[in-house]
């Protein structure tokens, strides 16, 4: 484990280097621990593989903690980390996610099949005979890292990306997979589509997705 600044107002814990879902939990919960138990000058906590940032106002931190911001914070994340207990997430859901593989919303369903050696029936099945776990967003708002994908239909990313992949494309990335949440560009396998609103900014929460859920996708 190590904890570094990250600029002037940010503190990274990082408990890993690893994509493990041991370890993506234990970010989880400390990202929900960390928020739960707010400090003065806290902005907010937010989970990644293996890790948590904490963003927060060095000059509200400055002012009710002694010593410099980052020093401060980082006490604290430290004792927040040595109360953390061993449990598992209690707070994530499982998520159907329908998804259509017709010719028009699977483009790279070919090169999937091309670099497993499955028939297009084969590596659907396969796709679907998983749960997958909700890691982190990023990259667009409510892009759902998730995994882990099947070795045998884990294909790499293209070595072109798309200047415009269609929202609702379900894309693979080696051993990850996401759906885009809106048109943009991208360089994932785009395998299929759904009809879901992954983002929406008037909603309350805006993403349908977050850290920790299951994810199950089935045909639509």
């Amino acid at each position: 484990m190590r904890i570094f600044p990250l600029g002037e107002s940010a503190l990274t814990i990082e408990l890993g280097n690893e994509i493990s879902i041991e370890l993506n939990e234990r970010a989880i919960e400390l990202c929900a621990h960390i928020s739960a138990h707010a400090f003065p000058g806290m902005i907010e906590a937010v989970p990644a593989y293996s890790s948590v940032t904490v963003f927060f106002d060095p000059l509200a931190v400055g002012q009710a903690f002694d010593g410099s911001p980052h020093s401060a914070v980082e006490a604290i994340a430290r004792e927040r980390l040595a109360s953390l207990t061993a449990t598992a997430n209690e707070n994530g859901r499982t998520i159907e996610v329908p998804v259509r593989f017709d010719a028009e919303s699977s483009p790279d369903l070919g090169v999937v099949c091309d670099f497993s050696g499955l028939g297009i029936e084969e590596a659907i099945d396969v796709f679907l005979g998983k749960t997958y776990k909700v890691f982190m967003l990023g990259f667009l708002p409510g892009f759902a890292y998730m995994g882990e994908v099947d070795d045998r239909i884990a294909a790499p990313r293209l070595s072109t990306p798309r200047t415009r992949v269609p929202a609702g494309s379900v894309g693979i990335a080696g051993n990850q997979t996401g759906i885009y949440p809106v048109s943009s560009p991208g360089g994932w396998n785009v395998i299929g589509r759904t009809d879901l609103s992954i983002f929406d900014r008037d909603a309350t929460p805006p993403c349908l997705f977050r850290p920790g859920d299951d994810v199950r996708f089935v045909l639509s």
